[in-house]
């Protein structure tokens, strides 16, 4: 995968991981990251089958992994406060913001971010 550069939040990996033509489709030309929370969140889902997890792991190696960093906690701490994010969403809203990649996700409460370069998937 190359060309542009795009964050994606955990529901659309998990979409993806799915068989969700769409999000493939949508993401096929470009180079996908996730924040290390995303990865945290999809590997600690509860009915996390073997088959999911396999599957899940063969992605995380194709993808690269945004490690949280000072900035990144910066900026967590400023989304939190400012819109009441829950902690996982202000990582990943910060992640986005740090690294000036774009959000892909299908979560509505990110629209309300505005440092925040959004791609918004609907369902």
């Amino acid at each position: 995968m190359n060309g542009i550069n795009v964050l994606t939040d955990t529901n659309i990996i998990i979409y993806l991981t799915n068989g969700n033509n769409d999000v493939a489709n949508l993401l096929s030309d470009k180079k996908i990251y996730i924040s290390e929370i995303t990865e945290l969140e999809c590997l600690s889902y509860k009915e996390l089958k073997n088959e999911d997890l396999k599957i899940l792991n063969n992605l995380f190696e194709e993808i690269v992994i945004l490690k949280l960093n000072d900035e990144i906690k910066k900026f967590t701490i400023l989304l939190k406060r400012k819109y009441s994010l829950k902690l996982p969403d202000a990582i990943i809203a910060a992640t986005s913001i740090v690294f000036n990649y774009p959000l892909l996700t299908a979560d509505k409460k990110f629209r309300q971010i505005e440092e925040l370069n959004l791609i918004y998937f609907q369902i």
